[in-house]
This record gives C-alpha cells, structure tokens and sequence, in this order.
C-alpha cells in the first residue's frame, strides 16, 4: 500500500439491532484504543440506527475515532419522496460518509448509473463523502469486459459531476462476482483493476489520480486482508460479513494500518 491513509468500511447491510449493535460498537473502541492502526475506520449503518450508532461513536475518544456513514442516499434533496432519505437528513444525523452505487442497490434496486451519478452529486452538495462503488458480474469479468465495465460506471459520474468532485469522494472497486459468495478476487486481480482505475482517471487529472482512495470490497476477511491491502493501489477495504464480528474486523483494520 502507498503512504495514502487508509480506510476500512464496514457495510452492516441489513443486519443489527439495538442491543448487538451497542455491544458491537463497544468492542470496537476497546480494541481499536489498543491497538495500532493508522487507518480511519467507517461503519455503514442501516438507516434505523443511524442515531443509535452516532450517539454511541460520539462518546469515543480521539484514540478510538468511528466514522459514521450510510448505505444509500436519495438523489432528491425534499419533498414528496415517501421512503426516501436525503443527504441533508444523513449529515444532520452526523454522517459523513455515504455508499453510492453498491452492486446490491444496482442489481436489486434498479440504480442506473445515471441515478447513481446523481446521488453522488446529491451527497457531495449537502456535505457528504461518497464512497463511490464499482464493479463487474462474473458474466462480464469472464467476457473480458472489466475494465469497460468499471469505466463505464466511473465516467458517468466524472461526466455528471465534474472529474475534481473525486477529489472528495472514495472509490470503492467490488466484483460483483465476489460479494457474499466466498470467492474473492486474488490480490493480483484486485491490484490490476486498482491499478487500472488510477491510469483510467489519470488521463483527467494524474495529480488527483494518484491521491484518490481506492477500496477494494468483495468478501475481504482477516485471513486475506493484509495480502490484498500490501498491494500498492488497495487503499483499504469495504467489508461485508466481516464487520459484524469484532474480532475479525478489528484484524482487518489492524491490516490496513499496518
């Protein structure tokens, strides 16, 4: 990994509740106050307890910091939305992060890269970090179409939002074919596509390309972590299952920073 400071996202998806994430969120704080870990550490939070887990990562010291972010954001500032969540609402709940583009969101939800060109530009206006995900099927990775598929996604939003807006947002590369499945890209996969991200955007601007972080998601665990994240354009992880178990993605942070 470069001297980019890491970062390790925790996607909850749709798992918690009240009591386990309060234990989970305790565990964490103890175990990141003794360890040592250079990278900052987001948990992607279920909407329901966004206010829970905010009120719980604001009573952690400076020596344990949590980020707060969420899983989706409506394209859609207010109004006549019903069951939608805007940005404003995320950062008035003390977010500062927000997953757009998750594969699950794209291929069950219906998200057009044109729709998640727009929340990003919706998340960034109202303060909010995107952590921008991209990724291809296992149809498409075995066509060879990878990095027409990563660039597509990634140019409709540079399109929409201007190339400088990733200068504020995390790009999260997660093959669709490796999330939930238990098959993970090896590290020299996971480090060409990385790679190619980097040049791809380069070829807009080199000096953001090279400080852009990327994240690598798709089944990362303790046991592989520290392999994928020594690669020199991994910049960190979006963890799944993982999150949920203290232990493991305590490990996994630990990997990161290290």
């Amino acid at each position: 990994m470069s001297d980019r400071i890491a970062i390790v996202a925790g996607n909850w998806k749709m798992h918690g509740s009240l009591a386990s994430n309060a234990l989970l969120i305790q565990q964490l704080m103890a175990g990141l106050v003794h360890v040592r870990t250079n990278c900052q550490v987001l948990l992607c939070v279920p909407f329901p307890y966004l206010a829970q887990v905010a009120a719980l990562v604001a009573v952690g010291t400076d020596q344990a910091p949590l980020l707060l972010g969420a899983q989706d954001v409506s394209e859609y500032d207010v109004g006549a939305w019903t069951g939608e969540t805007s940005a404003a609402m995320l950062k008035d709940l003390g977010c500062s992060h927000v997953l757009v583009g998750h594969s699950e969101r794209r291929s069950h939800f219906g998200d057009s890269d044109t729709r998640v060109a727009a929340k990003f530009m919706a998340a960034q206006l109202n303060g909010l970090c995107p952590v921008l995900c991209i990724g291809e099927t296992l149809d498409e990775r075995e066509q060879g179409l990878t990095e027409v598929v990563v660039a597509q996604q990634l140019d409709a939003v540079i399109a929409a939002a201007g190339v400088a807006a990733l200068s504020n947002a995390v790009l999260a590369y997660e093959p669709v074919w490796a999330i939930g499945t238990g098959r993970t890209a090896s590290p020299a996969q996971a480090q060409a596509v990385h790679a190619y991200l980097r040049s791809h955007i380069s070829t807009y601007d080199a000096s953001l390309a090279s400080q852009l972080r990327i994240l690598y998601g798709g089944s990362v665990k303790a046991g592989n972590a520290r392999e994928l994240f020594a690669q020199k354009d991994v910049d960190g992880g979006l963890i799944g299952g993982a999150s949920l178990v203290a232990e493991d993605f305590l490990a996994i942070c630990i990997a990161a920073g290290a």
